[in-house]
């Protein structure tokens, strides 16, 4: 008996050697479009947006807190865990959506490092998060210069956020033709991915194909599964985790492993490949959209970390691109089908002409807004690029190495940029010099980003992105002065050919003198904007993202963060009313400029809103967070929001009763206003929970309960990934 056990047990043995695990990678691109006025560096209300702010508000609060604390619910319907899914799954964040979440969703950016730290942890250093360009450009259609800043702005930005070299790189929309590909192999990344119509012939067993590029180089790209794709973003599969959890499982245990007209890659070599060697590994890889999960589809982040689940009891390897690439290298050769992308039927023409491609399925509106917008914005480009290199030339010697080396500090501080600015315009001798090589810099970047492929994906030039992209096109202009000033009336006269198909858009001439260009320069705004707070109401300080302002009886000053350009206004108040201020001011060489409430960059409070105290709120709240809350925009709800997330943190550190009866008492004021217990509340609990001992959670058990957790005691973190 025991030979035979032996003999069982070492022919399992070899059988797992010879039928290895099958993998399987989920990719998430999660990305939303920049939507920061250039001027001010603020995100405008979005009305289509509501209830938030704007649509990154909304789509951070449906979706990227959400697939950092995803709830895995309990046979009673409570919760019984929370799981950051990015610690299980590929996936890559558009660097400007980044800048945005270090700024305005602080939490929820701390999770995305900390998943890839976790990831690089547990499977060799090879993280779960990969690279992207640094704007959301369609590669083909950039010159081969502007190709090589934005990866290399991409791998800078990775590497200053995730403390490590990317080995991958999405292509935004996986656009991709030898040029890009070429550029991306020449920065030292190993691999992207791709959709299967834009290779030749997919590599077999879903392992990277390799693609030889005229040079002499190569890159390793992985083609995703095309139909287990589509079904989570419009089949369904997000609609029960389980299920789709066993599909994925069966569609990796058994995979399609087709061998195309001529054979295996040895077996066109001239070798036989002998029948005692271990079959080699397969992955199942899918490629989807991030706000699929929580967005797009309400609790898709549920059905993600259940899925996860459903596989790892399946015995299915969940892992990384990078990690499968160091055990498998390619072996298949792959021709590229060029130029194409994943989005578009005909290549890349959604982004430069009336392809037919749309997003509105029902209706057939014209978009042949898209190739003046094209052609006007490429050739602004072409002046700007030349204006820099032009003037550059007396300021920083190498200009384009400047222009590259910009990306590593482009999203850091105002001191991290004259710094940076210092360092390479080693030309420039008066502060003035400085300033002017700040402001080329600045220009350049705008010059890259209103190329954001947003501004073309849409149905009509009347949205908000393109008049986003036209934004910066108006931010570069003015950055480049009179120079320019040619440049831009051809620009004026391309965008009149841009008819949106809403009469009352107009053309895309309209759309920039209405909407991109503003009236007055925006350190006047901000100077107009802090008179109008000084006068109605003195003790509030506004502050302001893309300025620094001092203000005095009778002069105010503002400083540009970003360039360091200094703008001096004296200033008078002409009228002043409950629902309108004018503001004179007069700049330093004599010119009057009068601004009314709508001209400025927001609208200043004009009175300290009365909001109602409940006798809680001081106990949880410093008296300064108070005063700021209630002098601010915020509603009773939203005040109470912020005081039971105070009390819970208070718990970490105060493990008396009465801090534990406050956190009670406030969601007992939820229960009677009917509200759901806010999201962040529940986050904070569950950290201080998994941290706490034993006895601690036995005392914390009536609010884990209150807070909709279920009883039974979570198992350690680790557990989880």
């Amino acid at each position: 008996m025991l030979g035979i056990l032996t003999l069982n047990s070492q022919l399992s043995t070899l059988n797992s050697q010879l039928v290895p695990l099958p993998s399987v990678v989920i990719h998430g691109h999660f990305y939303q479009p920049p939507r920061e006025d250039p001027f001010l560096d603020e995100v405008e209300t979005e009305p289509s947006a509501a209830p938030f702010h704007d649509w990154n508000q909304r789509i951070e609060r449906e979706c990227y807190r959400a697939v950092v604390a995803a709830r895995v619910s309990s046979g009673d319907g409570r919760i019984e865990r929370l799981v950051n899914t990015l610690q299980s799954i590929s996936f890559d964040v558009g660097p400007t959506l980044l800048e945005w979440m270090e700024r305005e969703a602080r939490a929820t950016y701390e999770a995305i490092l900390a998943a890839d730290r976790e990831s690089a942890d547990r499977l060799g250093g090879h993280g779960n998060a990969i690279a992207q360009p640094y704007h959301h450009t369609i590669l083909p259609l950039a010159t081969r210069r502007d190709k090589e800043t934005e990866v290399r702005w991409g791998i800078a930005d990775f590497r200053r956020r995730f403390g490590r070299e990317p080995e991958g790189m999405w292509l935004p929309e996986t656009a991709v033709d030898v040029e890009t590909l070429e550029v991306l192999a020449g920065e030292g990344i190993r691999f992207t991915i791709l959709a299967p119509h834009q290779v030749a012939r997919v590599p077999n067993g879903g392992r990277p194909g390799l693609c030889r590029l005229p040079g002499g180089a190569a890159i390793a790209v992985f083609v995703y599964r095309g139909d287990a794709s589509h079904a989570v973003a419009f089949g369904g599969a997000l609609h029960d985790g389980v299920a789709w959890g066993n599909a994925l499982a069966g569609d990796a245990a058994a995979p399609d492993v087709p061998v195309a007209a001529g054979g295996s890659s040895s077996a066109r070599r001239g070798r036989k490949t002998p029948s005692s060697v271990a079959r080699p590994e397969t992955l199942l890889s899918i490629a989807t959209d991030g706000e699929s999960y929580g967005h797009h589809h309400k609790f898709g982040e549920m059905a993600l970390a259940r899925a996860l689940d459903q596989l790892r009891a399946r015995d299915i390897r969940i892992e990384s691109f990078g990690a499968f690439l160091a055990r498998n290298p390619p072996v298949d050769d792959v021709e590229l089908v060029a130029p194409t992308s994943w989005s578009c039927a005909h290549g890349v023409g959604r982004w430069k002409e009336d392809c037919g491609c749309r997003v509105d399925a029902t209706r057939n509106p014209s978009q042949a807004w898209r190739a003046p917008l094209r052609e006007g914005l490429e050739s602004l480009a072409a002046t700007l690029h030349q204006l820099y290199e032009r003037e550059a030339a007396r300021l920083i010697p190498d200009p384009w190495r400047a222009r590259d080396a910009y990306g590593a500090v482009v999203a850091t501080d105002a001191v991290t940029l004259e710094r940076f600015t210092r360092s390479v315009a080693t030309g420039a001798v008066t502060d003035d010099d400085l300033v002017r090589a700040r402001e080329l810099l600045e220009m350049e970047r705008d010059a890259l980003r209103m190329f954001t492929s947003c501004g073309w994906f849409f149905d009509d030039i009347g949205g908000i992105e393109p008049r986003q992209d036209l934004r910066y096109a108006a931010r570069a202009i003015a950055l480049a002065g009179p120079a320019a000033a040619a440049a831009e009336s051809r620009l004026l006269e391309t965008l009149a050919t841009a008819a949106s198909n809403d009469r009352a858009s107009g053309t895309g001439q309209d759309i920039y003198l209405r909407s991109a260009r503003p009236v007055f320069p925006a350190p006047m705004r901000h100077a107009a904007a802090a008179v109008a707070a000084r006068h109605s109401a003195p003790a509030e300080r506004r502050r302001f993202t893309s300025a620094t302002v001092e203000i005095d009886d009778d002069w105010v000053r503002v400083t540009e963060k970003r360039t360091g350009r200094r703008h001096d206004y004296r200033w008078r108040v002409l009228h002043h009313t409950v629902t309108d201020v004018a503001v004179e001011l007069m700049t330093a060489e004599g010119a009057v400029h009068v601004l009314q409430l709508s001209d400025f960059p927001e609208r200043p409070r004009l009175a300290i809103r009365a909001v109602l105290r409940k006798a809680m709120l001081p106990r949880c709240l410093s008296a300064d967070e108070l005063d700021q809350l209630m002098s601010g925009a915020a509603t009773l709800g939203g005040l109470l929001r912020v005081a039971l997330i105070r009390a819970i943190e208070r718990l970490e550190l105060e493990e008396d009763e009465a801090t534990l009866r406050l956190a009670l008492d406030l969601v007992d004021v939820f229960d009677q206003f009917e509200a759901r217990i806010p999201f962040d509340a529940q986050s904070v609990f569950w950290r201080i929970w998994i941290a706490a001992s034993p006895a601690r959670q036995a005392a914390l058990d009536v609010l884990h309960r209150r807070l909709g957790f279920a009883d039974r005691r979570p198992p350690s973190e680790g557990a989880s990934g």
